[in-house]
């Protein structure tokens, strides 16, 4: 591995530093051998288990993921953030909206916040999401993502996380959008943020779980729906316990099976943006076991960018 490029353990040993400059070679070292070894060694050793947020503009996202900053910190877990921010349209750069409004100690070691640009992926992720979060979730004892928004098109955080909490507020017809939109397929947890809106939270959770009861999961985990006051505390114990009993559930084999579907995930949606339906097809026939999935990426995308080179050839 060249020397600009860390070793997993030498990130381990070496703070906030060391991942900020690892996490600015993901942008700028994208299609390097180096850069997936590195990505790839990460991905198979995780530590974290990866907590997905999303819902809709103003739902309280941020204010949420401050709350479980803190309580995660209270109990000496390490936590590393991904914001996915709107991007702005001079530069393409996140606007830095929900890392802005995060409440973090500079000096606090444990705990690690990155914003990223969604550009214009419409998934409601950044496109070197998914490798930051394979890099961090071998770092920390949590990973939480928090996606940009989510709508008809918003679904990439399931390709990211293990437990994926959609936030609902009271009255404001989420639940009808989102059966419209089928994303309720989705979430693991649903938190209906701000509790203390008393009757009309109360009224909203019943009409998530109605709309929950339209669809039909592949597994036998039944979808928690919990009122939650991120600002007062309200209900957090009780989100915390629905993150456990999720993880619980998953256990090792689930766990395995969900990430590794992500992974393959993960390859196509790249050979998609860089070649179309046709360059999955043909990725599907170009499967190499010798890589993890970023090492594979590169491979199946060296030898389609050769093919299209000898066709223009020939």
């Amino acid at each position: 591995m060249s020397s600009a490029f860390p070793t997993l353990s030498a990130l381990r040993a070496g703070g906030k530093r060391a991942l900020a400059q690892a996490l600015a070679l993901i942008e700028i070292s994208r299609g390097t051998e180096e850069l997936a070894d590195l990505l790839d060694t990460a991905a198979a050793d995780p530590r974290a288990h990866v907590a997905g947020l999303t819902g809709p503009p103003g739902v309280g996202k941020s204010t949420l993921t401050n709350a479980l900053l803190r309580d995660w910190r209270s109990k000496n877990e390490t936590v590393g953030v991904i914001a996915v921010d709107p991007s702005s349209r001079a530069t393409g750069g996140a606007l830095l909206g929900d890392r802005a409004r995060m409440q973090t100690d500079p000096d606090d070691k444990g705990v690690f916040v990155r914003s990223m640009a969604a550009r214009d992926r419409l998934g409601g992720l950044s496109d070197d999401t998914v490798a930051a979060v394979a890099l961090m979730r071998a770092l920390f004892d949590r990973v939480l993502v928090e996606s940009v928004g989510i709508g008809q098109s918003e679904a990439d955080i399931s390709f990211a996380a293990d437990t994926v909490i959609l936030c609902v507020q009271p009255g404001s017809g989420d639940s009808l959008q989102f059966m419209k939109a089928g994303v309720m397929e989705l979430p693991d947890i649903v938190v209906v943020t701000k509790a203390d809106m008393g009757a009309a939270a109360r009224r909203a959770r019943s009409e998530v779980e109605g709309a929950l009861t339209l669809f039909t999961r592949d597994d036998d985990w039944h979808v928690p729906v919990v009122l939650v006051s991120a600002p007062t505390g309200a209900g957090l114990d009780d989100l915390h316990k629905a993150l456990a009993a999720h993880r619980e559930h998953l256990g090792t084999e689930r766990l395995a099976a969900r990430r590794r579907a992500q992974e393959e995930t993960w390859v196509a949606e790249s050979i998609r943006a860089r070649f179309g339906s046709e360059g999955v097809a043909a990725a599907r026939r170009l499967k190499d076991g010798a890589y993890g999935p970023f090492g594979r990426e590169r491979e199946i995308a060296a030898r389609l960018r050769q093919a299209l080179m000898d066709s223009t050839r020939a």
